[in-house]
């Protein structure tokens, strides 16, 4: 079982963010972590987990730098009897707020793998991005960390914006691979809405050639690419387990969980949150609606599908695919050979 939790502050709101994420309401915060152990508490009691059978748990944002240390300390007191002995524990991080106090405090808590927001070492990338961060920042922020014996450490990259080049976004890996990380995730600039970025016509480049050829660049690094915007040398147990369709607790504001068949969402607003943090609204899912989630999520990933999966009609179309190179198939299992092709071969199998 996983275990995600969100928090919902962050110190600026980039331009391309959609998340679920707040600036300002700082004056919530202690209320906020208070009500995510009341939530905790109840999902506990829902999901019942055996003693030492989570094995990751996420925080994520927002933005979980901007929180102390010390006010994580009743969550992971309450969580720990379920924590497996060597779970994965990772916190995101913003590194201008990833002090060495707070890192420091994280790790204490038993954080053993830190994600950075880094998304490029170049300084007018940043401020195009309204990062507010600089690269001296970031690479001081990863080298504390580990020197405070974080070994698992990964760091974000962000790619198709209007001002990359290739020799920019090589650039960015060179400085990324002299870090001591072993992960990287790299993703393309998507225009949301409701975001600053979504009404212009001049932030992105769409070019399929550069992005190719970027991730093309990070492989030969030395990061093995195993899901559609994930790269390690180390793979990360909790982005798998979300792939694989395991069962999560979703702590937080807007953190959906998911306990085999049914979805469950917290209110998204963090007042609404603090005043009823037990609320969900639940959705439950066919087995028809779970299969094409499996295929989509298959063939994003390493994890492929296995052939059990398919009726007569999509087995033939599989053929196809592999006839095509677009698949391979092992020990009965079907793999994506091109993840920039996944949702399309996913829709051909499914139409």
């Amino acid at each position: 079982m996983l275990a995600y939790l969100h928090i919902p502050f962050c110190d600026s709101k980039c331009h391309y963010c959609a998340f679920n994420s707040y600036t300002g309401k700082f004056e919530l915060k202690e209320h906020y972590m208070q009500a995510i152990t009341k939530q905790l508490t109840f999902e506990l009691n829902r999901f019942a987990p055996k003693e030492k059978s989570i094995v990751s748990l996420f925080i994520g944002g927002g933005t979980p730098s901007t929180i102390k240390a010390s006010l994580y300390e009743p969550f992971f007191t309450i969580l720990a009897p379920y924590i497996a002995d060597n779970a994965e524990i990772t916190t995101e991080a913003n590194p201008q707020s990833a002090t060495n106090e707070w890192l420091s405090g994280m790790k204490a808590l038993g954080v053993n793998r830190i994600s950075f927001g880094v998304q490029s070492f170049h300084d007018a990338k940043l401020k195009f991005l309204g990062r507010s961060h600089s690269k001296e920042s970031a690479l001081k922020a990863i080298n504390e960390a580990y020197a405070l014996g974080i070994k698992n450490i990964s760091l974000d990259l962000i790619y198709g914006t209007a001002i990359d080049t290739l020799a920019l976004l090589d650039e960015d890996l060179r400085i990324a691979s002299t870090l001591p990380i072993n992960h990287l995730s790299a993703y393309a600039l998507t225009l949301e809405e409701n975001t600053p970025f979504f009404h212009r016509n001049d932030v992105t480049n769409p070019s399929e050639q550069l992005a190719k050829d970027f991730v093309a660049h990070i492989i030969q690094a030395g990061f093995k690419q195993y899901e559609i915007s994930n790269f390690g040398r180390y793979q990360s147990i909790h982005n798998k387990g979300y792939w694989q369709h395991q069962n999560y607790l979703g702590i937080g504001c807007g953190a959906v969980g998911f306990l085999n068949h049914e979805r469950f969402y917290p209110h998204k607003e963090i007042e609404a949150y603090i005043h009823a943090p037990l609320f969900q609204a639940t959705e439950s899912l066919s087995h028809e609606e779970l299969l094409v989630e499996k295929i989509f999520l298959g063939m994003r990933s390493t994890i492929g599908i296995s052939l059990t999966h398919f009726n007569p009609k999509q087995r033939g179309k599989i053929n196809i695919l592999i006839d095509e190179g677009k698949l391979i198939c092992q020990e009965d299992n079907v793999y994506n050979t091109d993840y920039f092709l996944s949702d399309e071969i996913a829709l051909f199998i499914l139409e």
